[in-house]
């Protein structure tokens, strides 16, 4: 299997042999996450599945960040309540996809002892300082950095101003705590908490070892998150991530979806309106690592596509699938747009099963069992046919429409399928 890797910039091959560890960064909980938050956590569980259908160990990591800025300034004086809050609604919104949890879900807040474990090994390596309280990471003793997201060390911009630095570049390891922020721990360099970079690092390290497979994550965060947790774990003097997988971001119509563009849709709202299968289907129609559109019309097409899978399931099987070309697909750089394709060309309800079980669609399957209000309706109007009393076999059939069933007529009767 080979998967594009955003430091080389070519597929790179997923090792053949041995464990496959990913760590795939979860989100900042103080909202309800929209729809694009869901897309890592589900490319992260599609590889997982895909993988272990291929007789592979695998773990994923999935983390929580419950430290940030962006918390402190949502709930002012309770922002431990709103992360625990916000995280429960995050691991209730991401279950309704039905496609499982991953193997850890750590949040930050549970690894402060390790984190200062590792800012401690930073300082005395030279590879950090301590100003006032706060502590940076050096960025001038990384040559390389820049590396992962392709900009040079003499432009990079600064990321958190601070006229104490040494290096405008530098970024913070540990805060000095501010009389806004309610949480803080006890450290070396006094009461604080953890920078955002160094927390998944830490994380990554210690569930899955200073070296793992793959790294995932939307591409928003490969500067600077992923380029700061890259240079702070290769400043212990080891390797990281193998493999770096950055997602593609969703577009509503065209521009990111964002809060400050008004566009947003919560996971929670497209479960709601649109089921499941569809969202999960959505996300085959493009290609992980490219933009993707989410509009009505995108959404109506997936929703489409989940109806005609469903009304090839409820016909003849025919053993027509390819299982070669659908394994192809996946195995150059998880292309579910062509494996989407392979499977709309079968008529093979054995294969498809096993296929979309990959994507958390074997759900499609499954027989809608229909209220017995409607299952009355249907009878009358067999019965009806039987009299050739069409008019009230018409009628009849008007009501099961209106309440979003079809009576479809069959050899041994009838067949109800949801509208």
């Amino acid at each position: 299997m080979r998967l594009f890797d955003t430091l080389t910039k070519t597929k790179v091959e997923v090792p053949e042999s041995g464990p496959i560890r990913m760590y795939f960064c979860g989100p900042t909980v103080y909202q309800r996450a929209h729809i694009g938050n869901a897309r890592p956590f589900v490319l992260g569980m599609w590889l997982r599945n895909w993988l272990r259908a291929q007789g592979r160990e695998v773990k994923l990591v999935h983390n929580i960040t419950d430290i940030n800025d962006r918390i402190y300034e949502a709930a002012p004086g309770a922002s431990a309540e709103l992360a625990a809050r916000a995280t429960q609604w995050y691991l209730e919104d991401t279950g309704a996809l039905g496609l499982g949890e991953a193997d850890d879900s750590p949040k930050a807040s549970e690894y402060v002892p390790q984190i200062l474990r590792f800012i401690t090994e930073l300082i005395d390596g030279g590879y950090a300082y301590e100003v006032e309280g706060d502590v940076y990471f050096r960025v001038a003793r990384d040559p390389q950095y820049g590396r992962l997201s392709g900009q040079r060390p003499d432009q990079v911009e600064e990321q958190e101003p601070n006229a104490r630095k040494e290096d405008p570049r530098d970024f913070a390891l540990w805060k000095a705590n501010k009389p806004d922020e309610d949480t803080w721990w006890e450290s070396p360099w006094g009461r604080g908490r953890p920078g955002w970079h160094i927390e998944c690092s830490v994380m990554a390290e210690e569930l899955l070892g200073p070296v793992f497979e793959i790294h995932g994550g939307g591409l928003d965060l490969v500067f600077p998150h992923h380029e700061n947790e890259l240079a702070q774990s290769n400043a212990l003097g080891h390797d990281f991530a193998r493999i770096w997988t950055h997602n593609g971001l969703l577009r509503f119509t065209g521009s990111k979806m964002s809060k400050s563009e008004g566009n947003i849709v919560t996971i929670r709202e497209a479960v709601e309106r649109w089921g499941r299968e569809a969202i999960l289907v959505y996300f085959m129609t493009g290609h992980w690592s490219k933009p993707i559109d989410f509009s009505e019309g995108t959404m109506a097409a997936a929703q489409a596509r989940v109806d005609r899978f469903r009304e090839v399931l409820r016909g003849e099987s025919s053993p027509n699938g390819d299982w070669d070309a659908f394994a192809d697909a996946l195995e150059d750089d998880f292309n579910t747009p062509e494996a989407l394709a392979v499977l709309h060309g079968w008529r093979d309800h054995g294969l498809l099963r096993r296929a979309l079980e990959v994507f958390g669609l074997a759900s499609l399957a499954d027989e809608v069992e229909a209220p017995r209000e409607i299952v009355e309706l249907a009878e009358r109007r067999r019965d009806a046919r039987a009299a050739r009393d069409f008019d009230e076999a018409d009628r009849l059939r008007s009501q099961i429409e209106a309440a979003g069933w079809e009576a479809r007529d069959v050899a041994d009767g009838f067949q109800l399928v949801p509208k």
